[in-house]
């Protein structure tokens, strides 16, 4: 198999829902960087390759370990992802991530650190020829509220023809409606808009979460052509079950969905060694019994 080659010998997805085992443990909200170095570290076990763009890279949470996704992504061994974009809109933000991409730069990784409002500097990115169609690539999209626009999901999901960008899109769910009642003003609610990409974003006030989340899977499946896309459920560790993120997985790839499950229910647990994942990986073809 060459680098660039990705899965070449599993079926065509034929977007057949899965259906998963519910958690008994939850996975708490400083967990959710773990989640994606997890799912990842599993992912290119595989693909031996790949990219990963960060569109909102700055540490949210500094004082929390391994809250800080890109530094978790960038220090996972093996160190098979080979190019970086991260992008943030804070100058601070920016220079802990030039501090962080000059410890991990070499003459087999490139990281670049874009400042900028990742909406306008999606573009500059995606344009990239490092991104090629075969080779595997990951986006984070670990927004507050409404920062990220759906206009530039759509960009991202438009890239690549066959095989799309794997997303990971942070759905605020937690206060999602106070954001929405809260935001009375013109351009309030015009950044709600573009956030959500159609007229009708006061339908989702008040309506439950997980519906809610629901239907923002739906819209990457019927809008933007995924053959899969699932809502995992992050909840606050201080609140008996308020889930305050789901996380979207959505993906063209059959096999990751099972991955992200492996992911998401191991996400505490030391990893295991690779010799384990290499053979435990062939029995992620089998889905689970219940949903998470």
């Amino acid at each position: 198999m060459t680098q660039e080659e990705l899965f070449p010998d599993l079926p065509k997805a034929l977007g057949k829902s899965l259906v998963f085992a519910s958690l008994r443990q939850p996975v708490w909200t400083e967990n959710k960087a773990r989640l994606i170095h997890r799912y990842l570290y599993y992912f290119v076990l595989i693909t031996r390759h790949g990219a990963y763009i960060d569109g909102f890279s700055a540490p949210q949470e500094p004082d929390v370990a391994d809250s800080w996704a890109a530094k978790l992504v960038l220090e996972s061994k093996p160190a098979f992802l080979r190019d970086f974009w991260l992008c943030d809109l804070s100058k601070v933000g920016c220079e802990a991530l030039e501090a962080l991409a000059a410890d991990h730069r070499s003459r087999h990784r490139r990281v670049e650190v874009v400042q900028g409002d990742f909406n306008e500097r999606v573009d500059l990115i995606l344009a990239s020829e490092r991104i090629k169609p075969k080779v595997a690539t990951f986006c984070l999209l670990d927004q507050r509220a409404f920062e990220c626009d759906w206009a530039t999901v759509q960009k991202i999901a438009a890239k690549k023809t066959e095989n799309k960008i794997e997303i990971f899109y942070f759905l605020a769910s937690g206060w999602l409606d106070r954001s929405l009642a809260s935001s009375s003003t013109e351009a309030g609610q015009g950044r709600i808009l573009k956030w959500w990409g159609r007229s009708d974003w006061r339908t989702l006030q008040g309506m439950n979460s997980a519906n809610r989340a629901q239907m923002m899977s739906e819209r990457f499946k019927q809008e933007l052509g995924y053959r899969f896309a699932y809502a995992w459920p992050i909840y606050d560790r201080g609140s008996k079950g308020t889930v305050m993120f789901h996380m979207i997985h959505a993906t063209d790839h059959a096999e990751a969905p099972k991955i992200m499950n492996r992911a998401y229910r191991k996400v505490t647990k030391a990893l295991e060694p690779i010799e384990e994942l290499q053979a435990s990986f062939m029995r992620l073809l089998e889905p689970l019994p219940e949903a998470p």
